[in-house]
């Protein structure tokens, strides 16, 4: 693992530009600092490595991804998030505790809401009985980025959400003063009115919300309205 965490970050390192890493540290409020490797160029320079995770057991997965979470360059986590999600499908549903020592490591709204929408709803959608034992948690904990992730974590499933149990977590932190939580809660109302906009449209009605969450809620349904 060591000689393929070196491999990765010579790479990395090769593509390092140092203007784009200083708008990019700036950016993210000098939280992190970057190789400056845009999007496309980064997993461009991915690729080889996404591929190679698949033939890791999941033991070195684990042990990879938790090495890419040490490293100082914003852009290791990125891999580390998305070598996780290209391995969701081997990840038994144990694998939640390793989901949420990264959502509560080096937390941003980056690697949390890729984490959550991405990597524990598939999870979830394969092993429901986490339901409501992990996200109940995870909204009780007391940290801003597990109760986003416990928002955002069914953002994919349109149809097939569970509108009571998204509703229930919206009411239990809708009086929240954190933004990141405010803004979860309009994101996650605005995704589902996509596929349910009347009753997200009664729930906001009936609900005493933040302003930002209302505003976020209703611009879908709202822009659809103009339309008309």
């Amino acid at each position: 693992m060591k000689d393929l965490l070196q491999r990765i970050r010579s790479a990395y390192e090769s593509a390092f530009n140092e203007e784009n890493s200083l708008w990019m540290k700036k950016y993210m409020k000098d939280q992190f600092d970057f190789f400056g490797i845009k999007t496309a160029e980064r997993r461009r320079i991915s690729k080889p490595f996404m591929q190679e995770s698949r033939t890791l057991t999941l033991d070195d997965l684990e042990y990879l991804i938790l090495e890419l979470w040490k490293q100082d360059e914003r852009e290791l986590q990125y891999l580390g998030a998305e070598m996780l999600q290209k391995n969701v499908d081997r990840l038994p549903g144990s694998g939640m505790a390793l989901i949420e020592a990264l959502v509560t490591n080096k937390s941003w709204w980056d690697t949390v809401d890729a984490l959550s929408a991405n990597t524990a709803g598939d999870l979830i959608r394969r092993f429901p009985a986490l339901v409501p034992s992990v996200t109940d948690a995870w909204i009780d904990s007391g940290n801003m980025w597990l109760q986003r992730s416990a928002l955002l974590f069914q953002l994919k499933y349109k149809g097939k959400t569970n509108k009571e149990l998204l509703f229930s977590y919206i009411s239990r932190l809708s009086d929240s003063r954190e933004f990141f939580i405010q803004k979860a809660i309009g994101w996650a109302l605005r995704e589902y009115s996509k596929t349910n906009p009347d009753d997200v449209v009664s729930f906001v009605a009936s609900e005493t919300l933040k302003p930002l969450s209302k505003r976020e809620a209703l611009k879908v349904v709202q822009r659809k309205t103009k339309q008309v």
